[in-house]
């Protein structure tokens, strides 16, 4: 089924339910959203570089192949926005779903307005495509050139470019999902900041009606898995009990 919307922009809804289909493609058309909906996850995978969406909302539980697989395989072809939809509870589906390269999660039941102010925020937020990743190389951070307006945060071995969307530790280019750039380019702007949840939730997604904090606290998860040199090493992000985190102090190795 597909829903024509009134701008340029794609959404790919894979949901097996039809009615959860049915609104969160009516919901998404009225957003300015073209909506072109599948069933199952093998038809996820081949619809996505036919339709080249911006946004795939990605159902957990689908016959054929479930969520997270279908995430794993169209992240090597997409830069797509992907919200994992899912009507299980436990830590463990939201955890491993947001490692396999989704930018949010949506629980069932969850109202039309909420995902349209979840998109809403995802799209405030640049993304980084395949022509930005081919424009720099891979192998040295990319340095500010002098009289350009151009961000870049260095603490101790980490180096973040930030209008290039590369971070890279001791030289070595990290893979980050949009929502960890985005989180640890905050707390490396002001590394002596202490950061409440709540407040990275409004700096990073931008909802502020959200109170979703666990959130957060996942993705900060990922970003110290990634950021570590191997088991326990969380040199970088320090949790300051009862508030929230802030950058570790600087290590050069």
């Amino acid at each position: 089924m597909s829903i024509p919307g009134t701008a340029e922009r794609r959404a790919l809804v894979v949901e097996d339910d039809e009615d959860i289909s049915e609104l969160i493609g009516f919901t998404l058309a009225k957003q300015g959203f073209e909506v072109r909906t599948v069933h199952d996850g093998p038809s996820a995978v081949t619809a996505v570089p036919e339709f080249d969406p911006d946004l795939i909302t990605l159902d957990l539980g689908l016959p054929g192949l479930d969520g997270l697989e279908v995430c794993r395989r169209v992240r090597t072809e997409t830069d797509a926005y992907v919200v994992m939809i899912t009507a299980r509870g436990d830590e463990v589906d939201r955890l491993i779903g947001l490692e396999t390269g989704a930018d949010d999660f949506l629980a069932k039941p969850f109202s039309s307005r909420e995902l349209a102010a979840r998109v809403n925020a995802m799209f405030r937020r640049p993304r980084r495509g395949p022509q930005a990743e081919a424009a720099v190389p891979a192998e040295v951070p990319a340095p500010a050139m002098p009289g350009e307006d151009h961000e870049v945060l260095r603490h101790g071995m980490l180096t973040v470019d930030v209008d290039g969307r590369q971070v890279h530790r001791n030289g070595e280019e990290l893979e980050l999902t949009r929502t960890e750039f985005d989180l640890l380019t905050e707390l490396m702007r002001t590394p002596a900041r202490v950061w409440s949840r709540e407040a990275l939730l409004r700096s990073v997604w931008g909802n502020e009606w959200a109170s979703d904090t666990h959130l957060v606290e996942v993705h900060v998860g990922n970003l110290r898995r990634k950021l570590s040199q191997g088991a326990g090493d969380q040199r970088f992000i320090r949790t300051v009990r009862g508030v929230g985190y802030r950058m570790e102090a600087a290590v050069n190795a």
